[in-house]
């Protein structure tokens, strides 16, 4: 592993162009891995994405893909050849005059030879490519594309696009039959996704299309192909009314079409099938729906690939939620990943007995396993609080010697302080942990002011490097930042989740001043210099603490929920609210004891708002109405408004403008310091 990189976290540029290794996947013969890594473009406008080549055995990284569109969603053949999906122009093929606008700028699929040399272009959709998937054993692929309803084939679907590109129509009908109109920062429609299969064996680029008017069954569903290469197990939405659905894991045959369910039930999930290497089985998670009575449970299922029987718990009696699972190479086991405790390790598990052990055991957090075909180790993504995602190998034969990590673009950091573990255990005896990050120099003689900043979820755990929510950022300019895990977080087991079901506010807000308080005692710490903040549910909690508590000099909310009842009707998943909250209607009791908007009087700190107007998430409705609430009150606030950023903050430049307003904000109102305006505000 090379020395730490030198970073300076305090300026914000540097800390943008850090590169962000995303994914890895591993080659077939297990000699190297295909890594995705993210880098400023060269104008510095956003993130470009390319992959590159890891060695196992510790030589340099090298990086085989470049173009301005980037690449990504890398999978290989049995060969080696890799498969990767990208926007670029296709040097062999000149843009046809009867595309329609945009058409050449959608991602098709591209195949990178194994002896190398140029990657040529396989499969190009006129929906795009979103996802691919790629057979153990035999040369053929699926992939994911969005298309028209009522196209058969690409010329029809080419159709419909230039009619609309003509016309300049980008308007879509929703029918009234409860279906999602919206998904993040989407619009869902008039198209959908099909899953389209096709070889790589020289035969040529033809796709076949497995599922012609489905619906929006594909609508955020994972597949996986079966070692050879005969059928498509994936996930399948089944509507049930007002947006919400149940999800089947189906198997299509990929010579006939012919589809057959392999699991299902009412109020359950099924979800991330994946077919064992002896294409014997089907793993899967399974999710139960959450009722207003009680958070639903998660565990992983198997089930024959033939299908006749019913899914079996894999995990039973294990009060954690497993993520990710891959199958060992001699499909005897299954790996997959966990939040436990702050962290999130690896697990396994074995299919004949269900015995689970637990092969990881440090302060990191996995994912991305890939496992050696030899069967002999794990590659993974490890992050940590202090640690950007990094490869590393597991040996499983010893892992308990730890992670090897692996040398790649950007992951060996040094940064500003260090990390400790803090804890207190509340009024009902729950014990509630979180992380501290301690600046560099804080000590009783030099008290570091202190941010408490509330994760978002709001069923999530802080246990990882974050890019987006980075408490270094504040480190280096001397505050030491909490990172809670109160009521709704996991790792600790279900019970720690549905103490804070229904409970959003009183539950929540009294686990995390209680470990604030815990913290704000601690020699280092100034506790006359305090701020909070959050996003998305951690922005909801800072509107709640603002209308609770005065302890804080500043408050910054992102992305916050501000009027329960308002966001019900105008988020983008209503069913979520209905089953945890029930109808603000027939049952308003929830919204009522748990709405930040109806304690807006009671506020007395400063609160900085955050929004993007593309969440369809938390709409921007929630911070438009709080800051009009505020200002009529003659509170003091301020509104930080992106026009076209969504739930997150993903162009570099919003990126450094978030911060910079966050961290003046913060040294005015915390610090006592004169606003100063960001240059570009």
């Amino acid at each position: 592993m090379t020395e730490s990189a030198a970073v300076n976290f305090a300026e914000l540029s540097e800390f943008m162009a850090i590169p962000r290794v995303e994914s890895i996947r591993l080659s077939p013969d297990g000699r190297w891995i295909a890594a995705t890594v993210a880098n400023l473009s060269p104008d510095k406008k956003k993130f470009v994405s390319s992959i590159w080549r890891i060695d196992p055995g510790g030589a340099a990284p090298v990086r085989l893909t470049r173009s301005a569109e980037g690449e990504s969603a890398q999978a290989f053949l049995p060969d080696g050849s890799l498969l990767f999906v990208s926007a670029r122009p296709d040097p062999a093929q000149a843009k046809q005059d009867s595309q329609p606008d945009g058409a050449a700028d959608k991602p098709a699929l591209w195949v990178l030879p194994p002896g190398g040399g140029e990657a040529y272009r396989l499969a190009a959709p006129p929906g795009g490519v979103a996802q691919v998937a790629a057979a153990r054993n035999a040369p053929r692929y699926a992939l994911s594309a969005k298309a028209f309803p009522g196209t058969t084939d690409s010329a029809q679907d080419t159709g419909r696009r230039t009619a609309r590109a003509d016309a300049g129509v980008n308007a879509i009908l929703h029918m009234g039959d409860g279906d999602r109109i919206r998904y993040w920062d989407s619009d869902i429609g008039p198209e959908a996704f099909r899953l389209l299969t096709g070889t790589a064996d020289g035969a040529g680029a033809d796709t076949k299309d497995l599922t012609p008017a489905i619906g929006r069954a594909l609508d955020e569903q994972a597949f996986s192909l079966s070692p050879d290469g005969s059928t498509v197990v994936s996930g399948w939405l089944v509507p049930i009314g007002f947006g919400a659905s149940r999800t089947d894991v189906v198997a299509i045959d990929v010579a006939t079409g012919d589809r057959r369910v392999l699991m299902t039930a009412d109020e359950e999930d099924f979800g991330d099938p994946l077919v064992s290497p002896d294409g014997q089985l089907v793993v899967a998670n399974k999710a139960e729906h959450t009722t207003y009575d009680r958070v639903g449970d998660d565990t992983l299922v198997v089930a024959a690939l033939a299908g006749g029987d019913k899914p079996r718990d894999l995990l039973d009696g294990f009060d954690r939620i497993p993520k990710g699972a891959v199958w060992s190479a001699d499909s005897a086991a299954v790996y997959f990943a966990a939040d436990e405790q702050g962290r999130c390790q690896v697990f396994s598990v074995s299919v004949e007995s269900g015995e689970i052990s637990q092969l990881t055991n440090d302060d990191g957090a996995y994912g991305n396993l890939c496992v050696a075909p030899d069967g002999t180790a794990l590659y993974a993504m490890r992050s940590a609080i202090d640690e950007p995602p990094t490869p590393v190998r597991i040996d499983l034969a010893d892992s308990a010697a730890g992670p090897v990590r692996l040398e790649a673009p950007g992951c060996s950091l040094s940064v500003p302080g260090q990390v400790r573990d803090v804890s207190t255990v509340v009024a009902d005896g729950t014990t509630i942990r979180g992380w501290l990050v301690l600046p560099d120099g804080a000590s009783e003689q030099a008290k570091a002011p202190l941010v408490l900043w509330v994760h978002g979820g709001p069923v999530s755990s802080w246990n990882t490097w974050s890019w987006r929510w980075n408490p270094w950022l504040m480190a280096a300019r001397g505050y030491a930042v909490l990172l809670p895990d109160p009521a709704l977080s996991t790792g600790y087991g279900h019970g720690l989740i549905q103490r804070g079901h229904g409970h959003w506010g009183d539950v929540t807000f009294a686990d995390v001043m209680a470990i604030t308080d815990v913290v704000t005692a601690l020699p280092e710490i100034d506790e006359t210099k305090t701020a909070m903040m959050g996003g998305s549910f951690g922005g909801y909690m800072a509107n709640w603490i603002a209308g609770h508590t005065d302890r804080f000099a500043a408050i910054v909310s992102h992305a916050g929920l501000w009027a329960l009842d308002q966001m019900f009707g105008t988020t983008d998943g209503p069913y979520y609210w209905q089953r945890e909250f029930g109808h603000p209607e027939t049952q308003p009791e929830r919204y009522e004891q748990n709405s930040p908007h109806l304690h807006a009087s009671a506020i007395t700190t400063p609160v900085l708002i955050i929004h993007g107007d593309k969440d369809y998430r938390v709409p921007v409705g929630e911070a438009l109405r709080m800051y009009s609430d505020l200002v009529g009150r003659g509170k003091d606030v301020r509104f930080l408004y992106f026009p076209d950023e969504n739930h997150w903050i993903l162009k570099p430049g919003d990126g450094v403008v978030w911060y910079e307003t966050v961290l003046a904000f913060l040294a005015e109102k915390v610090l006592g310091q004169a606003w100063e305006r960001p240059a570009l505000l």
